[in-house]
């Protein structure tokens, strides 16, 4: 039984035989205005239930008073109870674990499922054609040798067999310029073959960790069939010998199943040298007693060597000068090769030695860097390299400068080196590792090439042009770019010929001829376009022409001009024999071969297969300096455009996210993630094999 007086609700309680007031539970949404005064309130007991439900009508508007009321029920039941925080924290603490399991789980079960898919049991095969000309390839040439004109790999497919009759294009070498150049090109434009005498790209930067077992040998290389296979090349391991320019046919050399060589000649219509170079000797005795760190091999020949002289060092029989010996380390050169180099091999001497050997071996061990200049790491920022030498100092790394190592013997390194009072003194180091790294030289291969052209003339590079074509030989049909090619800059000799053609045009002498500023900003402009790299010293055109305009005449007659541009001229230097260099020069001519390729049907039309159609269809190469960084042993040094920074384990983490973003596919960078964290969980790997 119930009773409403007003909006108050009494009903009667059967227990206590009395009337009870029953307050409504307003809802949160509800205003004050319209609790205070409610149109209808209304409720239903039922004795066989403990609560009871309350009915609500909300206020009528006042805008609209046709609109019926809605009713809202209120319950009355109590609450729940709130569990205690220990059980709330465990709850969801099993409710993530779980969800982890089953995530992981279905992981493990997905990737299961994947490996299965991968193994093949067909061993169905169809028949694949093979032109006659591959199998029984015709002779000719200078030696009669056989001309691979058509390969056995060129009708394995519909996407081969498109590219059999396009413009052959041959790269040599599978380093840093070559893969750009492949990654850069439209597939199926050219008929591609790369040949190299190792079938891998190696990431030569991350190279000196290998030779420690910070990184595996595996985690540095790429297969460069799975590059070639973009742009449905061939890939060839052999060697290339010589080229003949005039019938452009490159002389091959590979070795049998015998182990004779075999020699063939490759026909080309573009061939791209990217063999790179060797290391420079610098007319030192002793280097057969030296290691050097240009290939994989050389890193894993390393590695042994230096756990052979850690094995050796812990024999019995060993006495003190020799373990002495066997423990010093020298590196000749304080580029950024032997920088790092060094800094990984006192991170491994100071941490994984004394987990496996005896701890004397610490105590014993020195590493020493020989440089010729003043400070190591002299390319880069004076201040990174001071902050160098004092990590060096503080890692009882010793620093030679100024000091030329004169001859590498068995046991001991002989070099001079400058005192305070200037004079040159001779002095030795004990030797058990010696690590060569002092610069580039040619290849036997370029300098084949280099006798052949007269207007070679560097000794250490291959000279090209600045759209990286090679000088002497036949206009865009051969091009050279990384460690063993340079860029001929010579603007005098390019401006002074362009002067005396416009002298002639305008029926003036050019020895009397006077330039204008109007004029020589059209030169400027000109220089700029055609050698990009003089745009840094071209910047300020009022300067050079008031600094040159010796008679203040207000022009420029020819010998000012030409005095201009001979000391612009002087101040480009040689771009550095880098792997950034390599980099951008293969993707400059992985460009412009496909803008070739595509004006190719239009100049075909017009009858255009002669001229400077290199410069017609694209730009000059122009190289941009991105930076340098190196790794200095638990610290590294960066600078980028004359921004310097050098630090501790950020930087490290720093230098490491370049890297691995640099890395050419993502097979290597999981790879280099893993070896990362296997180092810090087990160490370095400390076998031999």
């Amino acid at each position: 039984m119930t009773m409403r007086i007003g909006a108050l609700r009494l009903a009667k309680n059967p227990a206590r035989g009395s009337l009870q007031p029953i307050l409504p539970r307003w809802p949160r949404n509800i205003s004050n205005h319209a609790r205070l005064q409610p149109h209808l309130i209304s409720t239903s007991h039922n004795y066989r239930q403990s609560t009871t439900t309350a009915w609500r009508c909300l206020p009528k508007p006042a805008s609209n008073p046709a609109k019926h009321q809605f009713l809202r029920p209120i319950s009355t039941k109590p609450p729940p109870h709130r569990r205690g925080p220990a059980f709330r924290f465990f709850y969801r603490a099993f409710t993530y674990t779980g969800a982890f399991v089953l995530v992981v789980g279905g992981l493990i079960v997905g990737f299961f499922i994947y490996d299965a898919s991968t193994y093949r049991e067909d061993l169905s095969y169809t028949d694949i054609p093979v032109s006659t000309e591959a199998l029984y390839p015709r002779k000719g040439g200078p030696k009669n040798l056989p001309i691979a004109d058509t390969l056995v790999s060129d009708d394995d497919s519909p996407e081969n067999s498109r590219t059999k009759n396009k413009p052959k294009l041959v790269i040599l070498g599978s380093g840093w310029g070559s893969v750009a150049l492949l990654k850069q090109l439209n597939p199926e434009d050219y008929h591609v073959t790369v040949v190299s005498p190792v079938n891998y790209f190696l990431f030569t930067p991350m190279l000196p960790s290998a030779t420690v077992g910070t990184l595996e040998l595996r985690s540095l290389v790429e297969p460069i069939r799975r590059i070639v296979q973009r742009v449905k090349g061939h890939f060839l391991r052999a060697e290339a010998v010589d080229v003949v320019l005039s019938e452009r046919l490159l002389e091959v050399a590979q070795v049998d199943a015998a182990g004779e060589q075999n020699h063939f000649y490759l026909p080309y219509d573009k061939l791209v040298i990217g063999v790179g170079s060797t290391t420079n000797a610098h007319g030192v005795k002793g280097l057969e007693n030296c290691h050097f760190l240009k290939t994989i091999e050389d890193a894993g020949k390393i590695r042994n060597k230096i756990l052979q002289n850690l094995e050796d060092a812990c024999l019995p029989s060993t006495s003190d000068d020799e373990r002495r010996r066997l423990l010093s380390f020298v590196v000749s050169g304080g580029g950024p090769t032997g920088v790092e180099f060094a800094a990984e091999l006192f991170d491994l001497l100071n941490e994984d030695l004394g987990r496996s050997f005896p701890k004397i071996l610490r105590n014993e061990v020195s590493v020493h860097v020989i440089q010729s200049r003043g400070h190591i790491l002299n390319t880069y920022d004076e201040a990174l390299s001071k902050f160098a030498e004092e990590r060096f100092a503080h890692d009882q790394v010793e620093v030679l400068t100024n000091a030329r190592v004169k001859e590498v013997r068995p046991d001991k390194v002989l070099f001079t080196q400058k005192d305070g009072n200037g004079e040159t003194v001779t002095k030795e180091l004990p030797l058990g590792f010696c690590l060569w790294s002092t610069g580039v030289a040619q290849t036997d291969f370029c300098k084949r090439i280099a006798e052949k052209l007269e207007v070679q003339n560097n000794r250490h590079a291959l000279e090209t042009d600045t759209h990286l074509r090679l000088n002497g030989a036949p206009l865009g049909s051969v091009y050279a770019i990384g460690d063993c090619s340079t860029v001929q800059n010579n603007v005098a000799d390019h401006l002074v010929t362009f002067l005396r053609t416009l002298a002639v045009e305008k029926g003036k002498d050019p020895e009397k001829m006077h330039i204008t500023f109007a004029e020589w900003r059209k030169i400027a402009q000109r220089v700029k376009k055609r050698f990009p790299q003089a745009s840094d010293h071209l910047r300020r055109l009022d300067k050079l022409f008031e600094q040159y305009d010796k008679d203040r005449s207000g022009t420029l007659d020819f010998g000012e001009l030409r005095e201009l541009l001979i000391q612009i001229d002087s101040k480009l230097t040689s771009l550095p024999a880098t792997a950034q260099r390599a980099h951008q020069q293969g993707q400059y001519l992985g460009r412009k071969f496909s803008k070739l390729a595509q004006a190719a049907p239009g100049m075909a039309a017009n009858e255009m297969d002669y001229g400077d159609l290199d410069d017609a269809v694209y730009k000059a190469f122009e190289y941009h300096h991105l930076g340098s960084l190196a790794y200095i042993g638990n610290s590294a040094v960066f600078d980028f455009a004359g921004l310097s920074f050098s630090g501790g384990l950020l930087a490290v983490y720093i230098w490491r996210s370049v890297y691995f973003a640099q890395s050419v596919s993502f097979r290597t960078r999981v790879l280099l993630a893993m070896d990362w964290s296997k180092r810090a969980m087990f160490g370095r790997d400390l076998m031999s094999y």
